[in-house]
Formats: C-alpha cells, sequence, structure tokens
C-alpha cells in the first residue's frame, strides 16, 4: 500500500452562494431557453426543425406568450447550453434538459457553456473586421480576471485600460507592428483607398482607442447578456454566477499549470503517449489539465486528428480524453460516425455520452464493428503492451471461438490484420492454435481463403 499525495478540493471565494444557490440563478437566467426547449420537445414536426422555422416560431410565441424576439433568443440559448441538441435539421431534447429540476451540475454546466458562447449570444457591432473581434474575445478573460480579483465594481476606462494592454500583446506576439501615423506608404504597397488598413493608417491610435471602447462595450453587454455581470453607470460588476464561473476558469489554469506528468506543452500526440502508463484516474487529471490550457475547439480538432493516425493505442486514447471534454465533443464525435478506422470508437463514446452503462456500450456495435475494433485494440497491444496482454487479449472476442474469430477478422479488413495474427501466434503458448493463427495471418497475406 502506497499513501498518495492529492491536491485538496479547491475552496470558492468567501462569500460566494452555495452551488443549490448558484443553480437557482442559472436557472433564472435560462428559464426562457428551458421552456422554449420544452415546447420543441413536445412539438413533432416543424417545432423541432433547427434553427426554428418561422411558422414554428409564431407558434411558440403564442404558445409561450413570448415575443417572437424572445423566442428567438431564448432558442439560441438553449442550443448554446445543450439544452437542446441538433442533429442535422432536427434539434431533441438534450441530456440536460431532462436533468434540469434534479441536477444542479449539469444546470451549472450548461450555464458555463452558454457563458463560453457569450460573444455568440450577442452579434459583434457591424462594420468592424472579424480580426479585431477576434483579439477582443481572447482580451476578455484578463477584464474578467480583474473584475474577479476587484471583488466589486471596476470602472469602465480601468477595464479598457486593459483591454487596450492585452491587443498590444497580442499584436506584440504576432510581431505586428503598428505602423506609425507619421510614416509614408509607398505607393506600390499602399493599400486602396477606404479600405480597413487605409483607415488605420490614416487615423492612428484615436481609431484604436474608439475600436477598443466599442468592442469593450459590445464584450460588457455580451456578458450582461448572459448574466455574468451587471452594468451600472461607469462601471462593472460580476454577478454571483460571474464570480463563480471567473474563479472555475482560473482554478483550471492552476490545474494545467501543476499538471503532475507535465504533459501540458505537449502535443496531443506526445500528452496521450505520456499518459498510456497511468491508472484511469491520474490519466482522466492529465486530460483535464492539458484541456484546460487549450480552446475547446482546437482540443477536440487535436485529438480527432491523433485518433486518425496509424497508432492504435493513441486511438483509444484520445478517444478517452474525450470522454472528459463531454458534451461540447458531441458534434464533432458524432460527425466521424463516416469514417471506417473512428466508428467503433464514436459509437461507443456516443453510448456513453447519451447515458448507457459502459458494460452494456458494446451492444451499439455491430459484429463487423465489434471484430475491427478487437483487431485495433490488438494492434495497440502488440505495439505497446505485453505478449500476456495479447493472449488474454482473445477472451474479449465476440466470436466466443478461435475459429470463427479468426474468419471473421479476415475478413474485416483492418490494415493491421497481418501483424497482428503474427503477434498473436507468436505469442500463443498452444502450438496448435498458434499454427492456425500463422495460417490465417498467411492466408490474408497473401490473400487467399
Amino acid at each position: 500500500m502506497t499513501t498518495r499525495r492529492t491536491r485538496p478540493a479547491p475552496r470558492p471565494p468567501e462569500g460566494t452562494p452555495p452551488r443549490a444557490e448558484l443553480a437557482r440563478q442559472a436557472r433564472a437566467v435560462l428559464a426562457d431557453a428551458v421552456r422554449i426547449a420544452h415546447w420543441a420537445a413536445g412539438t413533432p414536426g416543424p417545432g423541432t426543425t433547427a434553427p426554428l422555422a418561422a411558422h414554428a416560431l409564431e407558434r411558440a410565441a403564442t404558445a409561450l406568450e413570448l415575443s417572437p424576439a424572445q423566442v428567438r433568443a431564448g432558442w439560441d440559448r438553449a442550443r448554446l447550453a445543450g439544452l437542446v441538441e441538433l442533429h442535422g435539421d432536427t434539434a431533441r431534447p438534450g441530456w440536460r434538459l431532462r436533468a434540469w429540476d434534479r441536477d444542479d451540475s449539469a444546470v451549472l454546466r450548461g450555464w458555463v457553456a452558454l457563458f463560453d458562447a457569450w460573444s455568440l449570444v450577442h452579434a459583434a457591432p457591424e462594420g468592424i473586421e472579424a480580426g479585431a473581434v477576434a483579439e477582443a474575445v481572447e482580451a476578455v478573460p484578463q477584464v474578467l480576471s480583474l473584475l474577479q480579483l476587484s471583488a466589486g465594481p471596476v470602472t469602465v476606462p480601468a477595464l479598457l485600460d486593459l483591454l487596450g494592454q492585452r491587443v498590444a500583446e497580442l499584436h506584440e506576439e504576432r510581431c505586428e507592428v503598428p505602423l506609425d501615423p507619421g510614416r509614408t506608404v509607398p505607393a506600390a504597397s499602399a493599400a486602396p483607398a477606404g479600405t480597413a488598413a487605409d483607415r488605420a493608417a490614416t487615423a492612428g491610435p484615436a481609431r484604436s482607442a474608439d475600436l477598443n471602447a466599442l468592442l469593450l462595450d459590445w464584450a460588457l453587454e455580451g456578458l450582461a447578456a448572459v448574466g455574468a455581470l451587471t452594468l451600472g453607470k461607469g462601471h462593472a460588476t460580476l454577478t454571483p454566477l460571474g464570480n463563480w464561473a471567473v474563479w472555475v476558469k482560473l482554478e483550471q489554469i492552476c490545474v494545467a499549470a501543476q499538471s503532475p506528468a507535465g504533459n501540458i506543452e505537449q502535443s496531443a500526440a506526445d500528452m496521450l503517449l505520456g499518459c498510456a502508463r497511468l491508472t484511469p484516474g491520474p490519466a482522466r487529471d492529465e486530460y483535464r489539465a492539458w484541456l484546460a490550457a487549450r480552446t475547446v475547439g482546437s482540443a477536440v480538432a487535436e485529438l480527432l486528428a491523433v485518433a486518425r493516425g496509424e497508432d492504435a493505442l493513441l486511438r483509444g486514447l484520445a478517444f478517452e480524453a474525450l470522454r472528459v471534454v463531454g458534451a461540447p465533443a458531441e458534434p464533432e464525435v458524432r460527425a466521424v460516425l463516416a469514417e471506417p478506422s473512428l466508428r467503433p470508437y464514436a459509437l461507443l463514446w456516443l453510448a456513453e455520452y447519451e447515458g448507457n452503462d459502459p458494460d452494456d456500450a458494446q451492444d451499439v456495435l455491430s459484429r463487423e464493428e465489434a471484430t475491427w475494433l478487437w483487431v485495433d485494440t490488438a494492434a495497440a497491444v502488440a505495439d505497446h503492451g505485453e505478449t500476456g496482454l495479447l493472449v488474454r487479449h482473445l477472451d474479449s472476442a465476440v466470436q466466443g471461438t478461435v475459429p470463427a474469430l479468426l474468419d471473421e477478422v479476415r475478413a474485416v479488413g483492418h490494415p493491421r490484420t497481418v501483424q497482428v495474427l503474427v503477434a498473436l501466434a507468436a505469442a500463443h503458448p498452444d502450438p496448435a492454435l498458434a499454427k492456425a493463427v500463422r495460417r490465417a495471418a498467411f492466408q490474408v497475406h497473401t490473400g487467399g481463403a
């Protein structure tokens, strides 16, 4: 027996309401979204199409006694909070909607998903380049950190100063040197009159300050719209929900900085290899730390890119990491169902995500998919495991007998079939069985029956 020292569970800042109260506030913020999601769930046909069709919008407004604008806003929030899930052109009730009245954690996760999507809830001002908007979104976490650390109202000029500093840092990190307003632009490289570059060159720093002020107003209004802060005359204050959410994000960064195995700065492939010999609990801690240091979209894309590679071990580990991601990964996982090499993993992931017991999740696989997964797992064991594990892996095959397994393995067409069978024949202690496996490997290699 060994004693493992674990990081104590962090406590939220003093004065933070209990989770039940935070969940009550989150339910209040999303009340209209929940009503619309329930309405859509009980309305067959056009009521469940996405986006909400015009006639469905009118029906929902009448049934719920809301304005069309309120219905449209609530529908968008329901989608962003995971209360409804989009499957092609159809929306179905999400698991959070089913758990909404009884599970405070599901409610808070739904609200945090909305909080993370604040820039989609409140449209950016028209006429501003997408790059400038993206910079503002990237700078907002620093603004929120200042609000959280201040534990009270912060003046808009102070927030604007911080936003400007962070945007300047982003430019410096990208080696973007601002054009000197007094510098003459050579005719050969001058921007066309009226373009954003031309206006920026002629307007100088004053325009940048005005642009930052406009973007800060937009960001504060967007965060207020999701219930993260309140706006006063010339100042902003985090709500209890917003204060708690920012604290959670800061804690995630701290966890990332204290990654026990030191994989935070690694690529997805190197991180997964570093976790390969960890037990499930510590491995999940590593996954969480690695994910906390990245945006969800980029992390999911990187994990799926690794899963598409040739290393079967990394393929399985990538989907283990995606289980830690949870709901935000669902659309991307569902999208890879058409890829044969990822389909079995994606089907199991979705089955567990939808609430099936992991022990029963295998039932969602066809016989062929289960056989393909058996070969892929055997390839991972052959490449990275011990020979004894490969022999024991025989017991997990759905076929029940080795001859039946060999027949179906030959037919499934996995690219590593020959290598797996050769490794299994070399590892198995039964000479007769090993001979049959070698014969099957030879037949696959030569294309024989």
